[in-house]
């Protein structure tokens, strides 16, 4: 009976850790557990033997992982696999469809705009070397007269030019044009120009003169003249001077030049050579000073030369007369520009000794007012 007693609880203790590692895992989501193994009853013994641990394996290494293209798989545009080298990365890539791309017989492939990364660019534009190929020829036609033709393109070009820079322009304008109060005898004055033209060449017209009232016109004179752009501040002038009075009149020929000089000064000069064989020149400059938004303060000078005694004329030679003067205008308007100031006149050397011998006075001071106005 002790016997059986014993024998019983050995096969319960063998039994025991299989029991205890019995469960589902059907249950578990992507695992499937093997059939179970039947059930092998042992005999019974006594006392139980001593279970040894299973020997121990050696590890097992694992084998080599195969290389892999970097490029398997890649399913670009335009580009195809079959028959790829697997010793060159790119072989078989087919990058003719990629923009900037091309591929030419012996040549992998070509980059003509974006390298790909760890790909060297072919140099373009300042990274070629240079050369000494000659340059293209430039086009004589403009690029829309292969569609609405040479005729109308041109037509179209040179009113283009016209509108923007090379329209024709015009001015008239009256620099002086004054009354003077000369110690009890009132006289007039005018100094004026215009002209008709472009940025380069022009038609230029110029007149001057004076007088008292209640007398015949003392001076008055013409210039037509043709004046040439120089550069931006500076033209020179050619053309015929007339003299209206005083008798007898003379017809000069006349080459000058007037212009911009630096800090803005105003200046014209020029030489005459009259049909009797006489040389004169005048000089002349001023200089508009704003003192005030609308106030504007210009000084003036002019002085008139002669190379000869011209006696009929009443002109001696060299300096013959001289002219200061100071205008103050109210400059609210460019167009029209009213003006007051003083001017200070004389004569020198013969052609004053000749203006006494006619009863005449050779200068002195006057108070002038006026206006400025162009067209």
């Amino acid at each position: 009976m002790k016997a059986l007693l014993l024998a019983g609880i050995g096969a319960l203790v063998a039994t025991a850790p299989a029991t205890a590692q019995t469960m589902d895992h059907a249950m578990m989501p992507g695992m499937t557990m093997p059939a179970k193994r039947p059930t092998v009853s042992r005999p019974s013994a006594a006392k139980k033997a001593p279970v040894r641990p299973p020997a121990r394996k050696a590890p097992v290494r694992p084998a080599a992982r195969p290389v892999v293209d970097p490029h398997a798989g890649h399913a670009m545009p335009g580009m195809t696999m079959d028959g790829a080298d697997t010793t060159d990365p790119h072989a078989g890539h087919d990058m003719s469809a990629m923009p900037g791309m091309e591929v030419t017989p012996g040549q992998t492939m070509r980059h003509d705009r974006a390298p790909m990364p760890g790909m060297a660019a072919r140099p373009v534009g300042t990274d070629l070397k240079p050369g000494n190929a000659p340059a293209p020829a430039p086009s004589t036609t403009l690029a829309a007269s292969r569609f609405y033709g040479e005729d109308i393109m041109r037509e179209s070009n040179r009113d283009l030019r016209r509108e923007h820079g090379g329209m024709t322009y015009y001015q008239l304008l009256f620099n002086l044009a004054e009354y003077q109060a000369r110690s009890g005898r009132d006289g007039y004055r005018w100094d004026g120009a215009a002209w008709i033209g472009g940025d380069i060449d022009r038609l230029t017209l110029k007149s001057e003169g004076e007088g008292l009232f209640g007398q015949s016109l003392a001076a008055a004179e013409v210039q037509a003249l043709y004046s040439r752009a120089l550069d931006p501040y500076w033209n020179l002038q050619a053309g015929v001077r007339h003299d209206i009075t005083p008798n007898p009149s003379r017809t000069y020929a006349t080459i000058g030049i007037e212009g911009l000089a630096p800090y803005w000064f105003d200046v014209e000069g020029a030489i005459f050579l009259s049909d009797k064989g006489n040389v004169l020149a005048r000089a002349e400059a001023w200089y508009d000073q704003r003192v005030t938004q609308f106030l504007v303060l210009q000084p003036r000078v002019e002085a008139n030369f002669s190379a000869q005694d011209v006696r009929c004329d009443g002109i001696g030679s060299g300096l013959t007369n001289l002219e200061l003067g100071l205008r103050l205008r109210y400059e609210k308007s460019r167009e029209f520009a009213p003006y007051m100031g003083v001017s200070w006149e004389r004569q020198f050397g013969d052609t004053a000794g000749w203006t006494k011998a006619r009863g005449d006075g050779t200068g002195g001071f006057s108070f002038v007012a006026g206006v400025r106005i162009w067209f």
